[in-house]
């Protein structure tokens, strides 16, 4: 899945800082708070072993996606709930050394909760793949989280994202929702959920992300911060700094 390792060196990541406010967050998980690249690679090396198809392939195409849909078009037999539940739990047990944290998630994060503003987990991966990974780097679990079990289109249906703005009681489309996501499947279903989203470079190249239709590009968490000053009752400010410039 992520990895924060994309060449970024051609790009201009230099946009002067800006602050934007919002009512409420949601986050991707893979390549968005954590970097679990080599744990999944060892992972889907095991299964492509199991359902006879190349780890290779399925890595392709599998980022931002739901495990389920991913068996259903290689191994069909193997796409049930039951089974990616089990295969996902045991992935922070057997792999747990080999996930990091995206830089500026944690400060992120804590900032939300410190302060009581409104903010959601909203993954395609499943409930024992990502509270054991959350376990294993000691980060906060949401109060909302909308996992692959959550709903029967993954991602780049915009099902999920809608499904977070409503436990989060902000699905009247006037009210502003920004999407944190390193995917072009997850910036397609934040976009089509009518949210404003943040495109982070550490999973995909920056055309790919790009391509994607993001509403600002960066390098990682570390580029948003949290302005409580600025963030009234119920209201998240933050301040986007060294995001890629964007040419007209």
């Amino acid at each position: 899945m992520g990895s924060t390792f994309i060449d970024t060196s051609g790009a201009d990541f230099s946009a002067p800082p800006v602050r934007v406010t919002f009512d409420g967050l949601l986050f991707d998980m893979d390549g968005t708070i954590i970097d679990s690249t080599a744990a999944v690679e060892k992972h889907w090396e095991a299964i492509g072993k199991e359902i006879g198809h190349s780890p290779e392939v399925i890595l392709q195409t599998s980022h931002g996606r739901r495990s389920i849909d991913i068996l259903k078009e290689l191994a069909p037999e193997k796409a049930t709930l039951e089974y990616v539940q089990h295969m996902e739990g045991l992935l922070p047990k057997k792999y747990g050394d080999d996930a990091v944290e995206i830089p500026g998630a944690r400060a992120l994060l804590q900032d939300l909760i410190d302060r009581k503003k409104p903010w959601a987990i909203v993954t395609s991966g499943t409930l024992p793949l990502v509270s054991g990974w959350l376990d294993v780097l000691s980060l906060p679990h949401p109060a909302h989280l909308i996992s692959a079990e959550s709903v029967v289109n993954g991602k780049p249906d915009p099902a999920c994202y809608l499904l977070g703005r409503e436990r989060l009681g902000l699905s009247n489309p006037n009210v502003e929702v920004l999407v944190l996501e390193d995917a072009p499947a997850g910036i397609r279903a934040g976009k089509a959920a009518g949210c404003k989203v943040i495109g982070l470079v550490t999973s995909h190249t920056v055309e790919q992300v790009l391509e994607a239709g993001p509403d600002w590009v960066v390098r990682d968490l570390s580029s948003v911060k949290f302005v409580p000053e600025s963030s009234g009752e119920g209201k998240v400010t933050l301040e986007i700094r060294d995001a890629l410039v964007l040419k007209n």
